[in-house]
């Protein structure tokens, strides 16, 4: 008899958000472990319209239960509508998982914000269990960085609810050594949670190296006018969290140079700024694209000659941009606005696949773009496959699973 192990996770299959993805690959490796349901919303982070009447409905993948609640339609601009979001998720979620019966472990993450942990530390009392969390994002700390609300008894509020959670759990996993350091200072170094770091992952057998000659790359390049062009890409979600709506703005000083174009994949709440500062200015080398289908990514990736990896400031311990994985198994160099210390900027300078500034220097910026397209191409795919060397000795996907495999075991056990 294998245990149950509930996953209340937002996003699921076919979701396209990257913690979505990831999970989902987190569970179709260990559905041979353990019993395993997961409690997720019905798709939508792409804007997805969902056809089911149904609040809570009963759906399976492979031999994963999946029960999705269907929510109200959330317009990422509006902080009412994300609320209207959280609250009914958070809610039907835990309604889900009350209903649910012999549950071992409660899995749960940081999204919705705070909620999410809350979730599991609901479960574990009503449900006597255990509760595994996974903070992908740490908040409210990231909220705090940009400003989200000037009230800061929410934050605080926020802040203690969490550190509830963190302490009734029975394991937080972070993806981040800095963002350990985090959890330290929550708790000023006393009585800290039981935690264990594992890294985020990208399926490296599915996005490899692929040469601009590659067929589908070819296709890529063609369909988008992006031939014979020294392509920087930023491929992921348009948020509040990257300093977008200014890293935008530096587009202008390459307006007239031809043979450099900005590509931009992915939705989030400050795109449409973002495209309204390129048609004002009349920038006609940035080009916004939708998310690519999963199976796509690769070219997607591929067709780039660096890559944006990016965070705003104050980020550093708090949250990793997981885009960087995917950019490392590409074997494409990284250009890095990362602050020094932070996750991404140590793999970066670990694997000496790129280069970081500081956020919010934007002339360095432009610096470091002008440096990188003036570079051989041979030069630039010697630092690309520094990166993609270095996630096969350390951050192979099968690494991480059997780590959280491993992890999910001993709180059984415990």
């Amino acid at each position: 008899m294998k245990n149950k192990v509930v996953f209340v996770i937002n996003y699921f299959y076919p979701d396209v958000a990257s913690t979505g993805q990831l999970l989902t690959e987190l569970c179709l490796n260990l559905q041979n472990d353990f019993d395993i349901t997961v409690i997720a919303a019905q798709p939508g982070y792409a804007g997805e319209e969902s056809s089911s009447k149904k609040i809570i409905e009963e759906d399976f993948l492979e031999n994963i239960k999946v029960l999705r609640i269907r929510l109200p339609k959330v317009n990422k601009k509006s902080k009412i509508s994300r609320i209207k979001y959280i609250f009914s998720y958070f809610f039907l979620a835990n309604f889900a998982l009350l209903k649910e019966k012999k549950i071992d472990v409660v899995y749960t993450i940081s999204q919705p914000p705070v909620l999410g942990g809350l979730i599991g530390t609901i479960g574990k009392f009503f449900k006597n269990t255990k509760h595994i969390y996974n903070i992908q994002d740490f908040n409210p700390e990231q909220a705090a960085a940009v400003n989200y609300t000037n009230k800061k008894f929410i934050f605080e509020t926020a802040r203690k609810i969490d550190n509830l959670n963190c302490s009734y759990s029975d394991c937080v996993i972070l993806v981040g050594n800095d963002m350990k350091e985090t959890l330290k200072r929550r708790f000023n170094n006393k009585n800290v949670p039981e935690n264990v770091v594992i890294n985020n992952w990208t399926d490296e057998k599915e996005i490899i190296p692929l040469d601009k000659e590659n067929d589908n790359v070819k296709e890529f390049l063609n369909k988008h006018n992006l031939t014979d062009k020294f392509v920087v890409m930023y491929s992921g979600n348009i948020g509040l969290f990257y300093d977008l709506e200014n890293i935008i703005k530096v587009s202008l000083h390459f307006k007239n140079h031809k043979n450099i174009v900005f590509v931009f994949i992915g939705e989030g709440a400050v795109k449409e700024e973002m495209e309204n500062f390129v048609l004002s200015n009349s920038i006609q080398n940035v080009y916004f694209l939708p998310y690519q289908p999963k199976d796509y990514i690769k070219y997607s990736l591929n067709a780039a000659d660096v890559h944006l990896v990016v965070n705003q400031k104050g980020i550093k311990g708090v949250s990793v941009p997981s885009k960087i994985y995917g950019v490392m198994a590409a074997g494409k160099p990284i250009l890095g606005v990362l602050e020094q210390g932070s996750e991404a900027y140590s793999l970066i300078h670990k694997s000496n696949c790129g280069v970081t500034i500081e956020p919010q220097d934007y002339n360095e910026l432009i610096k470091k773009i002008e440096e990188l397209s003036m570079l051989e191409e041979e030069k630039l795919i010697s630092i690309g496959m520094n990166g993609r060397e270095y996630l096969d000795k350390f951050l192979k996907q099968e690494i991480s699973i059997d780590k959280y495999r491993e992890t999910i075991n001993l709180v059984i056990k415990s």
